[in-house]
């Protein structure tokens, strides 16, 4: 990863994204001032919640597969993540907002003067009717679950399929399972070797035995741009769902077989405790479009993403400023479990 420095145009510093988020901490910062500001700090982003509004400011980082580190990649970044967003969620993304320094050397929201970042502007969401909250509340209703997935279908079948070869489909697991097996191994991380190991080999196993199943869901074109993160906290089950926080940066990222990104949100689901409910808007899915894939496929879709996102919670030891080591830690190894518990039964 890459924190940069840079210049203005006019050759002076640029605030530095310390001062930045300061200065977005302040109610005063905004064109009306909300009562408080609540931050969230993520692997890429700030994220600043003030009141009816949300506004993102992304990480000067670098890291293998995105480079935020100029202003002008920032506001790319930013216009494409209003655009793709809007996909599921046209009236929360409004658009995104230049943050500012006057003449006199202060920040300002929107205002005129050099531009030193870009933010994205949203509408603020019910937190209670966010799905991960709803699940912990256990209010999620039938009703929630039908909303839901016919949004999703929706979604999906409106979707034009992307071309993508059989064997190019397959490589790309056959590739990712190496490269989670190599960092989730790495001893440093503390997680079970011979775990790792396990699902490692499973995963790869199959793929020999049954990894035409995988090349036919390329070659019947089920392959299309998705969402790329579809989580609970990315849901809000209101009167009309909306879905925010798609995967953004990197296309290749999004480019999945539905059934896995449904797969992807069961698991989420249930390692929130309510699998149930993850799994019937999967299986609604599936009744709703015809498509019938064999339950070994669900279940490999299943481990492949527990890995992955075991992966990524264990890179917030490393990454973190604030390093929540044991949280991070269990949320791995939760992760592992998961993936253990579907890898046992194809």
């Amino acid at each position: 990863m890459a924190n940069i420095s840079q210049k203005t145009p006019m050759g002076r510093r640029d605030p530095s994204i310390d001062e930045k988020v300061a200065f977005l901490r302040s109610t005063d910062a905004y064109p009306t001032p909300p009562a408080a500001v609540e931050v969230i700090e993520t692997h890429m982003s700030w994220v600043f919640l003030t009141g009816e509004r949300v506004y993102k400011l992304k990480k000067p980082v670098r890291y293998a597969f995105l480079d935020f580190s100029t202003l002008e990649a920032r506001r790319r970044n930013c216009e494409r993540e209003v655009r793709l967003n809007r996909r599921l969620a046209a009236d929360v993304y409004y658009g995104i907002v230049a943050l500012v320094m006057t003449g006199d050397g202060r920040l300002r929201l929107d205002g005129d003067g050099p531009v030193v970042d870009w933010l994205v502007k949203m509408r603020r969401l019910p937190a209670q009717r966010m799905l991960d909250a709803a699940i912990r509340a256990n209010t999620v209703r039938a009703e929630d679950i039908r909303k839901l997935t016919r949004f999703l279908t929706d979604f999906y079948q409106r979707s034009a399929p992307v071309e993508m070869g059989a064997a190019e489909y397959r490589a790309r697991f056959a590739d990712d399972i190496r490269a989670n097996r190599a960092e989730l191994i790495a001893p440093h991380y503390e997680l079970s070797a011979p775990q790792v190991e396990r699902l490692a080999d499973a995963q790869h196993r199959f793929l020999r035995q049954h990894g035409d199943v995988l090349e036919r869901r390329a070659h019947d074109e089920k392959i299309i741009d998705a969402h790329g993160d579809l989580r609970p906290e990315h849901i809000c089950l209101t009167v009309e769902p909306r879905i925010i926080d798609c995967l953004e940066f990197k296309r290749e990222f999004r480019l999945l077989d539905p059934v896995d990104e449904l797969a992807y949100l069961a698991m989420e689901c249930e390692r929130l405790g309510a699998g149930s409910v993850g799994d019937q808007i999967l299986r609604q899915y599936l009744d709703t479009t015809g498509d019938a894939p064999p339950d070994e496929l669900i279940r490999f879709y299943k481990a492949f993403r527990a890995c992955l996102r075991a992966r990524i919670a264990i890179w917030h030891i490393a990454d973190h400023e604030v390093r929540d080591t044991e949280k991070w830690r269990r949320r791995a190894n939760d992760y592992l479990q998961l993936a253990e518990s579907y890898a046992t039964r194809w």
